[in-house]
């Protein structure tokens, strides 16, 4: 037997988390002495005490530290399995803060040609998602041509936008778990998942519609603030639905800008001037991995978890965060937010030609689900269209 003193200096880790982790029933000593309350341990706890003194150095929370020592003492490769898990999340969450670390920079030097934009180097290969879907045909069709702008010389809006929103069930689901919003500042898309899954979607969309529209003066940290919370809200409208979640993309226009969250897969693209820019990161296991450098892109759409999402709305016990950004806006943009029922069965070439045939919003909103369809049609499709076009 070892003193708690001995132990410590033998694990690594301090008397006072020896006393912390029996606390918590995490690592509680073998024997403790009845009358002066002293603790031992055996030698063979130092294994598991060097796995949490591991574990806590790479930062994982108490709580998942617990998870990973009772599955390694049944299951090392589970165990190992889970803790690459939350390093790949780790690695997601590190991405998003440093895209949104350098959107702020690009903000504050003043407006740019294109904020904090990416190459779709992975749209044929990083893509996945739990979602769910149906057999079927166009289930939504709106137009909208109102927007908000800064104020031209009559006073009115000196450019609107004009979308088109499209949700099909696809040709092999039986349900729709897809949702979308198109409103004069507000766009949205949802992916919902598990049995609950189309609640879910819905519920997520319709808690970012309560996000208020902007003034065109109105300060970019202001209406990311906006919608953070506004996430926050639709992971709480989730909770309660059993098994279920769902991803959420959603942009807030002012006229001069665009405000997007991202938790999950679906994703929001741009087209300027030919270019087609994903404006997203994807939230999975895959893309993490092709992140860090240990997946070729290419490889990606192979790979039996590519459906498997490091982010969803799920309404547990902390909500995730979103990946944030600003993106300037000029008159000619068109921008496209779609599920993974398109992104991650057409081929990003596919859908630029799409976007770029000369067409409105409707048409092309179309021409995406025909895309989709074309391609076996294996999930719902949800898409959002959005031109900024003179008022």
């Amino acid at each position: 037997m070892l003193t708690i003193g001995d132990f410590a200096r033998a694990s690594r880790l301090s008397a006072k988390a020896l006393r912390r982790y029996d606390e918590l029933g995490l690592l509680p000593p073998a024997r403790v002495d009845p009358f002066t309350g002293y603790r031992y341990y055996a030698e063979e706890q130092l294994e598991r005490a060097r796995l949490i003194a591991w574990l806590r150095g790479i930062g994982m929370p108490l709580a998942e530290v617990g998870r990973v020592c009772a599955l390694y003492a049944s299951d090392a490769a589970g165990a190992a399995r889970a803790i690459r898990g939350y390093w790949a999340r780790v690695e997601s969450e590190t991405a998003a803060r440093r895209d949104l670390a350098a959107s702020l920079v690009d903000r504050l030097k003043g407006p740019t040609e294109m904020t904090d934009e990416r190459a779709d180097a992975t749209a044929d290969g990083a893509t996945g998602g739990v979602s769910g879907g149906t057999t079927g045909a166009t289930a939504c069709e709106t137009a909208h041509g109102v927007g908000v702008a800064p104020a031209g010389t009559a006073g009115r809006p000196a450019f609107v936008l004009r979308t088109a929103v499209r949700l099909d069930r696809g040709l092999v689901r039986a349900v729709q778990q897809d949702a979308a919003h198109a409103g004069p500042h507000l766009l949205a898309v949802a992916d919902g998942y598990g049995p609950e899954g189309g609640r879910a979607a819905l519920a997520a969309v319709g808690a970012l519609e309560a996000v208020p529209p902007p003034a065109p003066s109105a300060r970019a940290g202001d209406v990311l603030n906006a919608l953070e919370d506004a996430v926050r809200a639709a992971d709480g409208a989730v909770s309660g639905l059993a098994e279920s979640g769902t991803t959420l993309t959603a942009v807030v226009w002012t006229g001069g800008r665009l405000a997007l969250a991202h938790v999950g897969d679906s994703r929001a693209y741009l087209l300027r001037d030919g270019a087609f820019v994903r404006l997203t990161r994807d939230h999975t296991v895959v893309q993490a991995l092709v992140d860090a450098g240990e997946l070729d892109p290419a490889e990606a759409a192979d790979r039996p978890d590519r459906a498997l999402l490091l982010k969803a709305l799920d309404g547990g016990d902390a909500a995730p965060e979103p990946e944030l950004g600003v993106h300037e806006t000029r008159p000619g943009d068109r921008y496209l937010l779609c599920t993974d029922g398109l992104s991650a069965v057409a081929p990003a070439d596919g859908i630029r030609r799409a976007l770029a045939a000369g067409v409105g919003p409707e048409e092309a909103a179309e021409a995406l689900v025909a895309l989709a369809r074309e391609r076996g049609g294996p999930d719902n499709v949800a898409c959002v269209v959005a031109d900024v076009v003179p008022a």
